[in-house]
């Protein structure tokens, strides 16, 4: 390679690194705007549970009738619905809602399969991200709880950063209801005879989190709950 050549390629090396730098300066500006928009429009909703699962459940499936029927008894305990506004779960959580006349919540992301508004949100509560990070905030944020279906990789991420953040204590403490004992059973043999024995968490950590498999037991935690707390909406 000549001189020139390395003038050249450093030249190119030196552009691309510049862009890069750029780019990611000014995706500090879009962070920040969904940051913003999502603070603006969900301090406004009221208390809220957020429920969570696959959005490849059908309709006909077992899960989703359980999740819209959790859904409609959560809404006639006075608690609003957040999904993630698509298809599945997410679906069956915003239908419950719906029609128990109680917020629904849709907080939507962009991805290149799967996701789109399902019609069950209410009108101007359909909010778009695309950054998952700041989703996950405002699940947090503007949630007294998590309702947990079955799901796959995206369920178990929002999951275990929920446990997380009570478990180091950088949130407060609020309800995580796993709903399927069949489903969630080998994931829970592995926490207690693996982290557990191998002393990566504690045993008390179990207690971040309670398997129920009906709409009432699911309904009935939350209501204890925040009746022996004496915990009141946290916006």
């Amino acid at each position: 390679m000549t001189q020139d050549d390395r003038k050249i390629r450093e030249k190119l090396q030196q552009k691309t690194w510049n862009e890069i730098k750029t780019n990611d300066s000014w995706a500090i500006f879009k962070i920040m705007a969904e940051f913003v928009e999502g603070y603006e429009r969900l301090s406004k909703i009221g208390p809220c549970v957020s429920i969570f699962g696959s959005a490849r459940t059908k309709p006909e499936d077992k899960y989703y009738i359980l999740a819209e029927e959790i859904a409609y008894k959560l809404t006639q305990s006075g608690f609003g619905i957040i999904t993630g506004g698509g298809p599945g779960i997410m679906e069956a959580g915003n239908k419950g809602a719906n029609r128990g006349k109680g917020i629904s919540v849709g907080l939507n992301i962009e991805l290149p399969f799967e996701q789109h508004d399902n019609p069950w949100i209410d009108q101007g509560k359909s909010l778009d991200f695309d950054y998952f990070f700041v989703r996950k905030v405002m699940f947090v944020k503007y949630s007294q709880g998590f309702i947990v279906m079955p799901g796959g990789f995206g369920t178990m991420d929002e999951l275990f950063e929920a446990m997380t953040l009570i478990q180091t204590k950088k949130i407060g403490r609020f309800p995580i209801v796993l709903v399927g004992t069949k489903f969630w059973s080998g994931l829970l043999d592995w926490i207690k005879n693996t982290l557990i024995e191998e002393g990566n968490i504690s045993e008390e950590d179990l207690n971040l989190f309670r398997v129920v498999d009906t709409a009432d037991e699911a309904v009935d935690h939350f209501n204890k709950f925040y009746a022996k707390y004496k915990l009141k909406p946290n916006f």
